[in-house]
């Protein structure tokens, strides 16, 4: 009798015990996946659409794009030429906000000192002799003045005006924007224009161009082109280390 019920007693237990794990050894979630599962980790996941990382475009200044070192304009220069530009801009002085002319009197006059440049293009448009006056160099410029009848040249910030027909052919008015150093050049008629004593011939015979009455003359053959290219309200700057520190413009 006792052999009966202890028998029955050990089926009865190995029934309950199967009944308890069955859930756990079938068991899945409402979307057929197995609850229990080796994480993977999440360096390992690769993405499906991946976006890949991308920097903006470096985008080069006009001195470095034109590579206006080799041309030999000065990193300076065109520093001041720039930052003078936005300013008259921002003054509402200037009809064109592309063209400047840039005059770099750090350079002798035997060298391609007046560049023309096309900010929002990236060309050199031209790239010149100039003149400076008789009396304020012979191969470099060295000396400057804001008073008529001096034959010196004026530094400085310009704005282009009109255009006429005088004893020196086609010639462009400058308008001279600042006081004391070039606001008289409008009433000493200090212009663009051409000129037979501006060329390489003449800076290879004597080892420097002809001067000017203060005017920023310029070869015959490129005059016209140059001074309708930037006439009517283009800025026009003529460059000098010692002119900087008096400039109102740029300080």
């Amino acid at each position: 009798m006792k052999k009966r019920i202890r028998g029955f007693y050990l089926l009865v237990s190995s029934v309950v015990i199967g009944l308890l794990h069955l859930p756990f050894a079938f068991a899945k979630s409402a979307n057929g996946t197995k609850l229990f599962h080796t994480k993977v980790p999440a360096d390992s996941i690769e993405k499906a659409n991946p976006t890949p990382l991308s920097a903006a475009p470096d985008v080069k200044s006009v001195y470095d794009s034109l590579q206006l070192n080799l041309r030999g304009l000065s990193a300076e220069a065109y520093a001041f030429a720039k930052a003078g530009l936005h300013k008259l801009l921002e003054e509402g002085k200037l009809l064109n906000d592309s063209i400047i002319s840039i005059i770099d009197f750090s350079l002798p006059s035997t060298e391609k000192r007046l560049f023309v440049l096309d900010l929002k293009r990236y060309k050199v448009l031209f790239n010149t002799l100039v003149a400076h006056g008789r009396n304020t160099g012979r191969e470099w410029a060295v000396a400057f003045s804001n008073q008529g009848e001096s034959y010196k040249s004026s530094p400085g910030f310009y704005i282009t005006r009109e255009t006429y027909e005088g004893k020196n052919g086609y010639s462009l008015k400058l308008a001279g924007i600042e006081k004391g150093i070039n606001d008289q050049a409008f009433d000493r008629g200090i212009v663009v224009h051409g000129a037979a004593y501006v060329s390489q011939e003449l800076a290879n015979a004597q080892g420097y161009i002809g001067r000017s009455q203060g005017c920023p003359a310029v070869p015959v053959q490129v005059s016209r082109p140059l001074i309708n290219t930037i006439k009517n309200g283009t800025c026009l700057f003529i460059y000098h280390p010692a002119y900087v520190r008096q400039s109102k413009v740029l300080n």
